[in-house]
């Protein structure tokens, strides 16, 4: 069995703080210059290699409300300041805006297209790490409302034209947009008060073409109840004349056979066979009608002939005539002629007078939308002065703080393997 004994004792070396402290200060030259080494490198690095990145920014604002106001009294579209400036802010971080102001500007973009990239790659790496939209916060109140807009760029990129162009190129296209849906509105809204006002001319056609038939249809009814009157009365003329004919003859043959031949009365006819002696007057008084034959047949023969030699019995009543008058006034119809005359039926119409001032506001309306102020651009982005990376006083501090920390821990290393070695071989 192998005995504890046969195995050499272990080498141990300790340090303590004090031991590390003394160790490191009475190297501290070599320390000293690993840190200006180090340093040194990362100065090179920073001045001679590093390339130079720099960063602009623009700032935008609402528009006053009076830059509004020739939009907002149109009455077709709203658009108050604040969303104004929100609109712009979405189109700066839109995706699809940024790519089509880079695929419009590739000149100015021609230091992000490297060999073997395409324009869609570059766009990637611009929009990746180059732009940054800052909205505003929802409390932040109409007076801290702004949207602010950061752009990295290295050196070689002309980064202050890229950015106001491209806040340019947001407003524009939010402009367009806005003058875009105004022209759909206003041309909606002036189809839709001609589409009334021509409803208003079919309901005025369709009364006006109403209100003659029903005036011809009156004027026929009353023009044929009047003929039938007429004709009516016509016959019942020529029958009252047919039956005093009858009447007429009947008293003829009554009188011939009373040998009635002038005009008697039942007194008269009574005395006739007796003569009379003087003259004698004679009042009859009776309550009968006298028999029509004591007319005698001379007198009732020549109005006999007279009524069968009648053709018109017209005159024989009042209403004839006003009948025909009627008629003859219902040869026209005034009124009807009065409304197919009509040469300007738009007099007539019933309430078109206020579309007709809407039509007129809304071709007036001003429909140019170039001047309209989006935002107010309260900062352009300007050239920056010094580069925000890299930050080379720092970089060379953190250079000698780097070659300073591995300088120490080079010495202690080296420290503890002399240490261990001297103990190994005493052992």
């Amino acid at each position: 069995m192998t005995s504890a004994a046969n195995f050499p004792p272990s080498t141990r070396v300790e340090f303590d703080l004090f031991t590390i402290s003394q160790v490191v200060w009475r190297q501290k030259g070599l320390i000293g210059a690993a840190a200006a080494l180090v340093g040194l490198l990362f100065a090179i690095y920073a001045f001679f290699i590093a390339t130079p990145v720099y960063q602009v920014t623009s700032v935008l604002r609402p528009v006053a409300l009076n830059d509004m106001d020739a939009l907002n009294r149109s009455a077709l579209y709203s658009l108050s300041p604040e969303a104004a400036l929100l609109r712009v802010g979405t189109a700066l971080d839109s995706y699809e805006a940024r790519l089509s102001y880079f695929r419009a500007n590739e000149a100015l973009f021609k230091p992000y297209l490297r060999a073997g990239m395409s324009v869609e790659q570059a766009f990637e790496e611009f929009n990746r790490s180059s732009l940054k939209v800052t909205m505003p916060a929802p409390d932040s109140g109409v007076a801290g409302m702004r949207v602010t807009i950061d752009m990295s760029y290295p050196a070689g990129v002309d980064g202050v034209a890229i950015l106001n162009g491209f806040v340019s190129f947001a407003i524009a296209a939010e402009r367009n947009l806005v003058q875009a849906d105004f022209d759909v509105i206003l041309k909606n809204r002036l189809n839709e008060v001609a589409a009334q006002i021509d409803a208003q001319r079919a309901v005025y056609d369709g009364d006006k073409k109403s209100q003659i038939a029903r005036l011809l249809e009156q004027h026929n009814l009353k023009r044929s109840l009047l003929e039938d009157e007429l004709n009516a009365l016509r016959q019942q003329l020529k029958v009252q004349r047919s039956n005093r004919i009858s009447e007429l003859s009947e008293a003829i043959s009554i009188a011939r056979s009373l040998g009635i031949k002038r005009p008697t009365t039942p007194s008269m006819l009574g005395d006739s066979a007796q003569s009379s002696s003087g003259s004698v007057v004679r009042t009859e008084v009776s309550n009968q009608t006298i028999p029509l034959y004591f007319m005698g047949s001379d007198a009732l023969e020549a109005e006999r002939a007279v009524l069968q030699k009648r053709t018109s019995d017209d005159f024989s009543t009042n209403r004839v005539a006003e009948i025909q008058k009627e008629l003859q006034l219902l040869q026209a119809n005034r009124q009807v002629e009065i409304l197919k005359r009509r040469q300007n039926d738009e007099l007539f119409l019933l309430g078109i007078e206020p579309m007709e001032k809407e039509m007129v506001r809304l071709k007036g309306l001003n429909t140019d939308m170039q001047e309209l102020k989006m935002v107010l651009v309260d900062r352009s982005a300007l050239q920056s002065p010094a580069p925000i990376k890299p930050m080379k006083s720092l970089l060379v501090v953190l250079g000698a703080l780097l070659g300073a920390l591995l300088g120490a821990v080079f010495v202690v290393l080296a420290r503890y393997m002399t240490l261990r070695r001297s103990a190994m071989a005493i052992h």
